[in-house]
């Protein structure tokens, strides 16, 4: 992955990197505050060899080397058990010399006679006695016992005490400015961590970056998610001065150069899963194309979950499949939407074969009958992988638009309508990607149009004709015209628009 892929998957997931920084900095804290403190004491200690006024330059060289080669052995003498035992005795401590020894620690500078004797304990007092009791029974057990005393009952080797341990004032653990911070540099890491890992396991389509590297087609469009499209879904017809219906727009215009090599231009409008927005875009897209002045059959080819005619406003109890069967004549079911030259094909009855009867003779004749008569045929059809429906119909159409929808379409899911698409051999015309972020980098709004009113505040039924005839247009193909809907969409209200700068 890029780095700005990375960015993407840290923005997204930024709550989570956060909470687990401050849960690292939280429990590095109470764990700074639950721990007992311990306080550090070291004494230090000087290792020479005794010699008198008689000794030359040479021995006391000799001398000063000697001393320094038995540092190394004294080192381990300190926390021996000889020391230890007479420490624990002195002191009238209630411990063992193994548990005592893990309370100290023994340490000299390298090429050094010096010697460290570090104490730690929970409380000060005791650390300082310690260091300093054993430092000073580590003297007399070298000189007395481990060193022997000549003739004259003195040691050769002589061991002071040059530094007594003081009392520590403050605690050497739990450091909590130490604890605090790599709390929170270990948070920062699960936290980016798990964001990662998420991303790994997560197989949905997050962007349009995801879909370009599983295709090759082109991206169609951009949809904006809107929260009200439930109580809006003809945005184009509703409120065409959006930047979403400036979207559906875009659509048309780049669907219409995919598409100007063919003689006929039926398209299918599908989606590997349900719920993916392909009605919503082939409804607005319908009326897109018929506002620039196209001639459009919308068809209802969804024959297990119909839904068109219900958008659009129309009576759906007859339809497709009663011209399929032969029970009603193409002129008889089809219903003029609007102003515009637009017609629906809703789906009529569902009958019990809906593959077998998208599959047949009669739907690829009926197909070729729509395209010869008006510029576009759109086909509503069900999802490409729960059924067959919308890979039997391909066969018979110019091509095919793939609707996906980022955050929840899977990448599997995607894959595997890609290959149906392909093992039938049908045309990809290109992808639509619906329900768009408004922000981030694969937002879906355009530059910033100024839309407005003819009357700023007035309703559609102010408008006079002359004004809505003489609107400007400042699209490339939008007209400004007169516009009528079905009293079941708009109510029996005529609704005149004009776009203004």
């Amino acid at each position: 992955m890029e780095l700005r892929e990375y960015m993407r998957i840290l923005l997204q997931s930024w709550w989570l990197v956060v909470t687990m920084t401050l849960a690292g900095v939280l429990a590095a804290g109470a764990f700074s505050m639950l721990v007992t403190p311990r306080y550090e004491a070291t004494s230090q200690l000087y290792v020479s060899v005794r010699h008198d006024e008689a000794d030359t330059a040479s021995d006391l060289v000799q001398g000063a080397t000697f001393a320094q080669q038995s540092v190394n052995s004294y080192i381990d003498l300190a926390t021996s058990a000889i020391v230890l035992d007479n420490v624990i005795d002195e002191l009238d401590l209630d411990t063992t010399s193994t548990s005592l020894r893990d309370s100290l620690s023994v340490a000299s500078p390298e090429n050094t006679v010096l010697i460290s004797i570090t104490a730690s304990d929970e409380n000060p007092g005791e650390a300082s006695a310690l260091a300093n009791t054993t430092g000073e029974v580590f003297s007399r057990v070298v000189e007395n016992e481990i060193e022997v005393a000549d003739a004259n009952g003195v040691s050769p080797i002589q061991v002071r005490m040059i530094q007594p341990a003081p009392v520590p004032e403050a605690p050497v653990s739990p450091n909590i400015p130490i604890n605090i911070a790599v709390g929170l540099l270990l948070g920062l890491a699960v936290g980016v961590g798990i964001a990662l890992l998420r991303s790994v396991l997560d197989t949905r389509i997050r962007s349009i970056r995801d879909i370009e590297q599983l295709t090759d087609a082109p991206i169609l469009g951009r949809i904006p998610v809107d929260p009200e499209v439930a109580t809006r879904p003809l945005i184009v017809h509703s409120d065409a001065m959006s930047p979403r219906a400036e979207s559906f727009r875009s659509l048309r215009t780049n669907l219409q150069f995919i598409g100007a090599a063919g003689s006929q231009r039926v398209v299918v409008v599908t989606s590997a899963m349900p719920s993916e927005g392909k009605t919503n875009t082939v409804t607005n897209l319908a009326i897109a194309l018929a506002d620039n002045g196209a001639s459009v059959v919308l068809v209802d080819a969804d024959l297990r979950n119909p839904t068109v005619a219900d958008v659009m406003g129309i009576e759906g109890g007859v339809g497709l499949t009663d011209v399929l069967i032969g029970r009603a004549d193409l002129s008889e079911v089809l219903q003029h939407w609007g102003r515009r030259k637009l017609e629906i094909l809703p789906s009529g009855a569902i009958p019990p074969n809906p593959s077998e009867l998208l599959g047949s003779a009669a739907m690829e004749a009926l197909l070729g009958r729509l395209g010869s008569r008006v510029d576009y045929v759109l086909i509503d059809s069900p999802p490409l992988l729960p059924v067959t429906d919308a890979a039997v119909m391909s066969k018979f159409a110019t091509g095919t638009v793939l609707v996906v929808t980022p955050e929840s379409t899977k990448r599997p899911q995607f894959s595997a309508a890609l290959d149906t698409l392909h093992t039938i051999d049908s045309r990809l015309l290109g992808v639509v990607a619906t329900k768009m972020p408004a922000k981030g980098a694969d937002r879906a709004l355009y530059p910033h149009y100024r839309y407005e009113r003819a009357r700023t505040g007035a309703s559609p039924d102010h408008l006079d004709r002359d004004t809505a005839e003489s609107a400007v247009d400042f699209g490339p193909t939008v007209h400004a015209t007169e516009i009528e809907t079905p009293a079941s969409t708009m109510g029996a209200q005529d609704s005149r628009w004009r776009i203004g700068s």
